[in-house]
């Protein structure tokens, strides 16, 4: 398991991640610490050395509740 980064912000239905080892292809999915599926990847954008991440959200995660959580690829 890879870490992805911090989700730094919320926009327009997605979370917003801050990379830190890496990019992850499109459509990677997105799990927290305690490996709860959280949603996929669905852009990465930004400066190559670290870009963000969008990551789509799973119907029953709330995006208010992310903001600050560590997210991991599976």
């Amino acid at each position: 398991m890879r870490r992805l980064g911090t989700v730094t912000k919320t926009a327009q239905g997605l979370a917003i991640v801050r990379t830190d080892d890496g990019t992850p292809e499109i459509g990677t999915m997105a799990v927290d610490e305690s490996l709860s599926s959280v949603g996929r990847v669905v852009d990465v954008f930004g400066p190559v050395e670290r870009p963000y991440l969008a990551v789509s959200p799973d119907d029953h995660v709330r995006l208010p509740d992310l903001l600050g959580t560590k997210l991991y690829a599976r």
